[in-house]
């Protein structure tokens, strides 16, 4: 196969709770993580030659972003994840990537990592290679917390740093609105730093998680909940106002995306989702939905389906 087209897909978090600072210096999670429709784009295509690859062998060029666009390609999670599978693969063919991004960056939505992902399910197509599911999802993990579940999709618990996942029953698709606030970036360094997670000096009790998983298992609604909410909205106070106002405009539920700065309303019908939209005129507003792991498979393995609607 000389090229591959691939979708990489936004999350939402339906829970997060941190439960504190472990010895390591990483934070112990559980979350729920959830696939919705928004998405970046990658075209992977393999070159005969070095040619604009470099020494590398990679060649990656970014639209949609300016700012990684601008920044040296190598520190890039795609270009990353490229040059970690051909050195476990020991494959010297060279390749040019093109990522168009529409997951706005820094907002909680897990887009670096989504690209990461896809890009190493799109590099295996593109190579006509597999590998053991337990070997990918360890490269992924090397690379950030949440690559191992956009390396399945759906909906999973999400334990440890959010890298060790367990899937979850599908739920009900439900309609999306997806608001990025204008000039508010939360770094998730400094939102850890202000929850001020208590440090863990032994392991999380267990049956606290199973009982978690069990509540995950069972629920089929949403029961959003967000532990950096308090601590980031103390901070960002427009964060608190589009929450509000997400839910004046008829959402039925409204949360934090992860760290932030993206605030999520789920919604009775993607046209009340898109009617909602229209009160947020200053930021950028993403209508979408969320989907199951089949359609996830699917998607990935490069059949048509849905995608998001811009607001």
């Amino acid at each position: 196969m000389q090229e591959v087209k691939i979708p990489a897909f936004a999350k939402i978090n339906l829970r997060l709770e941190i439960l504190g600072k472990r010895p390591d210096g990483y934070h112990e999670l559980r979350t729920i993580f959830q696939t919705v429709s928004l998405h970046d784009e990658l075209k992977l295509r393999r070159t005969k030659s070095l040619g604009t690859a470099g020494a590398s062998g990679i060649s990656l060029r970014v639209a949609g972003n300016s700012a990684l666009s601008n920044e040296p390609m190598e520190k890039n999670l795609v270009h990353r994840a490229i040059a970690a599978l051909q050195a476990e693969l020991k494959d010297e063919q060279s390749v040019e990537i093109e990522l168009k991004k529409k997951i706005p960056a820094g907002r909680g939505l897990g887009g670096g990592s989504s690209d990461a992902a896809a890009a190493m399910l799109g590099y295996l197509r593109l190579a006509g290679k597999k590998m053991a599911k337990e070997r990918l999802m360890q490269i992924g993990a090397s690379l950030g917390a949440d690559v191992p579940f956009f390396l399945q999709g759906g909906r999973a618990v999400g334990v440890g740093r959010g890298d060790e996942i367990y899937p979850l029953p599908d739920i009900e698709t439900k309609s999306i609105l997806i608001v990025s606030p204008a000039n508010i970036h939360v770094p998730t360094p400094e939102a850890y730093r202000w929850l001020n997670a208590p440090e863990l000096t032994k392991s999380p009790d267990n049956s606290k998680l199973w009982k978690f998983c069990a509540l995950a298992w069972s629920v089929q609604g949403t029961g959003l909940l967000n532990d950096f909410e308090g601590a980031v909205f103390r901070h960002y106070p427009r964060l608190s106002e589009i929450k509000r106002d997400l839910l004046q405009k008829g959402a039925t539920e409204a949360l934090l995306a992860g760290s932030g700065s993206a605030v999520i309303g789920v919604f009775p019908s993607p046209a009340k989702a898109r009617r909602a939209a229209v009160g947020f005129p200053q930021d950028e507003t993403f209508v979408c939905e969320t989907f199951s792991r089949a359609m996830y498979v699917r998607l990935m393995t490069g059949r048509a389906g849905k995608g998001a609607r811009r607001a």
